[in-house]
């Protein structure tokens, strides 16, 4: 059994609203709309927020990431291309721990 088949038992890594950033390059494989496949929708090292979490294959998470700040894409990632960079403060403990 591989791990990604238990990831829908946890809750998610990331929350709409947290500011990740990309641990690799992401290009079109054919499911973004509009672009020929091998464009490259974001780089490592980009940072976006996540806009939503959905799922995959009802094995493992996905996460609508927006990179407003390099290419403006909403790319669809899983939890090992991305890291945290800060939580959303609606996701920020109270005592600002």
């Amino acid at each position: 059994m591989q791990l990604d088949e238990l990831e829908l038992g946890l809750e998610p890594v990331f929350d709409i609203g947290d500011k990740v950033r990309l641990r690799k390059l992401i290009k079109n494989d054919g499911t973004f709309p509009g672009l020929e496949i091998g464009t490259v929708l974001a780089k490592k090292g980009d940072v976006g927020y996540v806009v939503s979490v959905g799922t995959f294959l009802q094995r493992s998470y996905i996460y609508a990431v927006h990179f407003l700040q390099t290419t403006g894409y909403v790319v669809g990632c899983r939890k090992g291309e991305l890291e945290l960079v800060e939580e959303s403060q609606e996701n920020a403990s109270p005592d600002g721990e």
